[in-house]
């Protein structure tokens, strides 16, 4: 139960047990769903009875016992930090207006990987590198209303240039959330300290709320000086009054790092795939020429691209984002 990935072990298990079964973690009792049926009746249907969550110590630390919508018991936070993201970040209304900065992301990536085939044809291309930061700058702009290139954290004492905010506020906290406490699967040895695993996590959690804080903080001045953006925060520090602070700056916190990890993963493998596979390349070009020809394609195209839509579900249901 150390391994990184654990649901490849409970994929492989379900083959020889079905689609539902039972594990022993020690002293406690996990359920393991191997079907989208399953699930969707467990996470849809019968959620309100099942949400209760029990977490390991790495996410009661990284997630301040449960103050984002994720990973949030069903309770009346739950229901007003969902209905808060939604109106302001991923709604239909919502989504329109950040659309510019979408484009702003396509145009910049595709720019980035066309200027490096150009140098050097034969050179494998790192889509993440260009993709990744793209996407943390997409982050910002959502949450903050703009990129940040660096910024002073008090907390820190000390100027963060972009790539370590990356680094603090995302990449950090994904190699926490995995780290096993072995105290997770015997709570009656929980008071046996395990000094090394406590050290790492609360480092990645105060850096982590050093930086939101200095982030939250300079948007406060913006905003009090009458500048308004379009922007999560603008929305929570006006419509959320009854968030407490560490509750803001948590949501604003998973607004960053739920755009900046997942997409990129799914990404990444779908390119993986199709890079081995001419067969499928082939199809997806000759569709997207088929709908697009010599032009871009854009979101409004999406809906008349079935296999562009097939390849990332398929990557979805093949490389799940998050174990």
């Amino acid at each position: 139960m150390t391994e990184k990935k654990p649901h490849k072990t409970f994929t492989n298990w379900a083959e020889t047990y079905g689609p539902i079964y039972s594990i022993k973690t020690g002293a406690n009792t996990i359920v393991v769903l191997s079907s989208s049926e399953l699930a969707k009746e467990a996470m849809v249907t019968r959620f309100s009875s099942i949400s209760t969550r029990k977490l390991t110590n790495a996410l009661r630390i990284l997630t301040c016992d449960k103050s984002i919508v994720a990973i949030s018991d069903y309770d009346e936070f739950h229901k007003t930090a969902k209905r808060h993201v939604l109106t302001s970040v991923l709604g239909p209304t919502a989504q329109r207006r950040f659309r510019i900065h979408r484009d702003t992301l396509v145009e910049n990536v595709s720019k980035q990987l066309h200027d490096l085939v150009r140098t050097d044809p034969n050179e494998a291309v790192n889509l993440r590198k260009s993709f990744q930061s793209e996407l943390f700058g997409l982050a910002l702009k959502q949450a903050l209303g703009k990129d940040i290139e660096a910024i002073y954290v008090e907390g820190l004492d000390a100027t963060l240039p972009r790539e370590e905010l990356l680094n603090i506020l995302v990449l950090d906290i994904m190699e926490g959330a995995i780290d096993v406490d072995w105290r997770d699967f015997f709570p009656y040895l929980k008071w046996v300290p395990n000094k090394s695993f406590e050290h790492r996590i609360q480092r990645k959690h105060l850096r982590r709320e050093a930086v939101m804080k200095a982030l939250i903080a300079d948007q406060r001045k913006r905003i009090n000086s009458g500048e308004e953006l379009n922007s999560y925060i603008d929305y929570l520090l006006s419509e959320a009054n009854t968030l407490t602070e560490k509750q803001t700056l948590m949501l604003l916190w998973e607004a960053i790092i739920e755009t900046s990890d997942t997409t990129l993963v799914s990404t990444e493998w779908a390119m993986y795939e199709l890079a081995k596979d001419p067969k499928r390349q082939e199809q997806l070009f000759l569709e997207i020429q088929n709908v697009c020809g010599s032009n871009k394609i854009t979101e409004e195209k999406l809906c008349q691209l079935p296999y562009l839509c097939a390849v990332f579900h398929e990557t979805l249901r093949k490389y799940s984002p998050v174990p």
